[in-house]
């Protein structure tokens, strides 16, 4: 029990239960019971205050509601490093920054290059740009001190700058059908959230009911309603209660958002959204651009311009390799890079509406994912570390 209670609190564990739903959805999936889960996430769920609410199917309320829960821990993360964690370093993030440009670029010019005669399918261009960071941290995790802290690091820190990459994505190229009302009412909402943080006020109650208050006006406004929960995060105080103990009101957030987010979150998001029929993929779907833009993406164009920007910052002297990390090190851990399942699949819900594409990501994300994950970890297994200097 000691064991798995470890186990559970590790990054390693972390990844976990994301890992057991998605298993979950690929089983329901391919077996008699394959109309459960759809039943399910069409469920109509309503809130209604005063005549005023939302009436919205499960999947929705996962996808735009549960996942703004998750950018919200995100942008708390974002916050913490970039005011005084590693990415308040200018010298300490070149590294990852560069690794994080090459790991979004290649795989994109790869899709599009794999969709370029079908718009449509175009849109998708960011799927395979984005990294899944409890994923790709707990294959690291996992393999102990095989893999130097430094070269862990590196990868944590490129998946942060992907998520906020990530975020602005979806901010500009994944919004569509403006409501100037909603936005009007988001932005005042924006402003309470600056008000209370400029009046000192450090109590995180007042800020998550105005926050709620403007994930429904963000939700309404046509821009996707998780980057509510990336705005909350950055309004709320980095300073210490009056008279209460050294943890910050942002911190303690951060850590009680922690187990909701492994096991709450991400593994129905997973449910929701990775089940795949193996009885339905064929060869045409195997070959069809979408498939092979992302899968690619995922494993050679992540691993190829992770690597690339990495190893080029530190050829022109702008920054050193990781700490006893050598040189296949770094690039298993680029390899690692390719994991990008939550974060791809999310995007693919936000490029293509309807079901024509969603086994055609699924079946990209999941092989590409697969491959990063496995020739990852087998890398990284294998490899020894760096003297130290």
């Amino acid at each position: 029990m000691k064991r798995l209670k470890a186990l559970l609190q590790g990054e390693a564990g972390s990844a976990l239960p994301l890992l057991v739903a998605a298993a979950l959805a690929l089983l329901f999936a391919n077996s008699p019971l394959d109309w459960m889960p759809d039943t399910l996430f069409a469920t109509r769920l309503s809130v209604d205050f005063g005549g005023v609410g939302l009436s919205k199917p499960l999947l929705l309320w996962i996808n735009d509601g549960l996942m703004a829960v998750f950018f919200l821990q995100v942008g708390l993360e974002i916050k913490r490093e970039v005011v005084e964690g590693e990415l308040s370093q200018p010298a300490q993030v070149v590294l990852p920054i560069a690794g994080a440009i090459g790991g979004m670029a290649v795989p994109a010019v790869i899709y599009a290059a794999s969709t370029w005669n079908d718009p449509i399918a175009l849109r998708g261009w960011a799927i395979p740009s984005a990294t899944d960071i409890a994923f790709a941290v707990a294959v690291l995790a996992a393999l102990g001190e095989r893999v130097p802290r430094a070269a862990k690091l590196f990868l944590l820190t490129l998946a942060i700058v992907d998520d906020l990459a990530s975020i602005l994505i979806i901010a500009i190229f994944y919004t569509s059908d403006l409501s100037v009302l909603s936005l009007v009412l988001a932005s005042l909402c924006i402003a309470v959230l600056l008000a209370l943080n400029f009046t000192g006020v450090r109590r995180t109650g007042p800020y998550l009911l105005v926050g709620i208050m403007l994930w429904v006006c963000v939700l309404e406004s046509g821009v996707h309603a998780t980057l509510a929960g990336v705005v909350l995060a950055f309004c709320l105080p980095l300073a210490r209660e009056a008279g209460a103990p050294d943890e910050r009101p942002y911190i303690r957030l951060e850590h009680a958002l922690s187990p909701w987010v492994s096991f709450l979150v991400l593994p129905a998001f997973a449910f929701a959204n990775a089940g795949l029929t193996f009885a339905g993929i064929t060869t045409d779907m195997a070959r069809d651009p979408v498939t092979l833009g992302i899968g690619l993406g995922l494993f050679l164009g992540k691993q190829l311009g992770i690597f690339a920007g990495a190893a080029l910052s530190i050829g022109l002297g702008f920054a050193q390799r990781p700490r006893r990390t050598s040189w296949l090190q770094l690039y298993g851990a680029a390899v690692c890079g390719g994991i990008g399942f939550t974060m791809s699949l999310f995007i693919g819900t936000l490029a293509f509406e309807g079901d024509d594409h969603a086994p055609l990501v699924r079946l990209g994300v999941l092989a590409g994912s697969l491959l990063s994950a496995a020739l990852g970890w087998t890398i990284l297994r294998f490899s020894r570390s760096a003297p130290a200097a």
